[in-house]
């Protein structure tokens, strides 16, 4: 374990000229980390967060997978000086290590798990202890494993959600477009001709991208919902997920959990369910909607993405949620009017024989849907 000595070595120079403190340590952590955790972006000194600004940050595709703070060699933890923040981190932070860089102690919702020490100090230095050094990387790859709900607004998710879906549809796009210039034949272009064939005729290759990408990041939202199993989640697993009472979104997800989804999106697709891995979806929507007396929260928060992915595309397409307390006062009020202006006496109830035909339209202005009282499409 080199990487662990090297990184014992660099402290034991600073730590033994008297004049290094806390912060002279921090680059030298951070480089073994990046060393050790190959793929993991460890951030020194990042943003501050809801509960205050941890010294280091680990994160996976925008994703955190767990906190560090550091103290200075010599002081102990369990120091009254620290106790206050260390309490305010474990009782918000899920994946916290607190160490002095020579010990340190894993937490996982607040409960201490483990510690090790990779040193003592004896006679003004650091004497280091390589009988653990192992040890210590395997608790570190574990550490940046973990995959707890580490999303837990609905903003957060929004905003996450959207930035992968904008990718989706811009990747798609692009593969359409290169499909189509080199006369090639693609799962997805064979895709879009059914979709022209079947829906709409006039659809382009970044309408269909839109359709598609949203489809699949909000499909996948729907599926984390009835998950039960937080600690995994795929797009397979989702495939299985997607309620019965929807047999279009089924069958287009058995489509992309199997071996014949385009290699050009399997990886981004892939990236949503490693930000649905991070989120329990029906805690997150707990409390979502209340406000409005909403008690289909997964058909509010549409509104809620959608204002993430294209706030443009939200205003045209008229995504903006009513208040059940409004629609219930103007159902009411119609119905009144129906039965006192037009000689209707089962007001509302007069009408389900009555076909009420709308047209609204369907992808950024293009194409129309008509649609009868009882929201089928003819």
């Amino acid at each position: 374990m080199n990487e662990v000595q090297n990184y014992l070595s660099k402290l034991n120079q600073r730590y033994k000229t008297g004049i290094s403190r806390e912060h002279s340590y921090r680059g030298d952590l951070q480089s073994l980390l990046e060393i050790l955790l190959p793929g993991v972006l460890v951030t020194n000194e990042p943003a501050h967060i809801a509960c205050g600004a941890p010294d280091y940050i680990l994160t996976k595709a925008h994703i955190p997978l767990g906190y560090i703070e550091a103290k200075d060699i010599g002081k102990p933890l369990d120091s009254k000086d620290y106790k206050e923040q260390f309490n305010r981190y474990l009782n918000s932070l899920d994946n916290l290590i607190i160490t002095d860089y020579l010990e340190f102690r894993f937490f996982r919702d607040g409960a201490h798990v483990t510690s090790i020490r990779l040193a003592d100090i004896k006679n003004g230095q650091l004497q280091p202890k390589p009988d653990e050094f192992a040890h210590f990387v395997d608790l570190m790859k574990d550490f940046a494993a973990y995959s707890g709900q580490t999303i837990k607004s609905p903003s957060k998710l929004a905003g996450m959600m959207a930035g992968k879906a904008r990718l989706l549809a811009n990747i798609i796009e692009n593969a359409l477009t290169k499909d189509e210039k080199e006369h090639t034949n693609s799962t997805l272009k064979d895709q879009m001709d059914a979709f022209k064939a079947i829906l709409l005729h006039d659809i382009d290759a970044e309408q269909f991208a839109d359709i598609y990408a949203q489809t699949i990041a909000y499909g996948m939202f729907a599926a984390r919902l009835h998950d039960e199993t937080l600690d995994t989640f795929s797009r397979q697993e989702a495939a299985e997920l997607i309620p019965h009472s929807n047999p279009f979104l089924r069958k287009l997800f058995h489509y992309i959990a199997g071996y014949d989804l385009d290699e050009r999106i399997t990886w981004i697709v892939d990236g949503l369910a490693d930000i649905f891995r991070a989120a329990d979806v029906r805690s997150i929507l707990a409390n979502f909607g209340k406000a409005t007396r909403q008690t289909d929260p997964i058909i509010h928060f549409y509104e809620t993405f959608l204002a993430e992915y294209d706030p443009k595309l939200r205003k045209s397409r008229g995504v903006w949620y009513t208040p059940e307390p409004v629609v219930d006062f103007i159902a009411r009020a119609v119905d009144h009017i129906l039965k006192a202006d037009f000689n209707l006496p089962m007001g509302l109830a007069n009408t389900s024989k009555t076909t009420i035909q709308v047209e609204m339209p369907v992808v950024k202005g293009k194409g129309k849907a008509k649609y009868t009282q009882s929201g089928k499409s003819r």
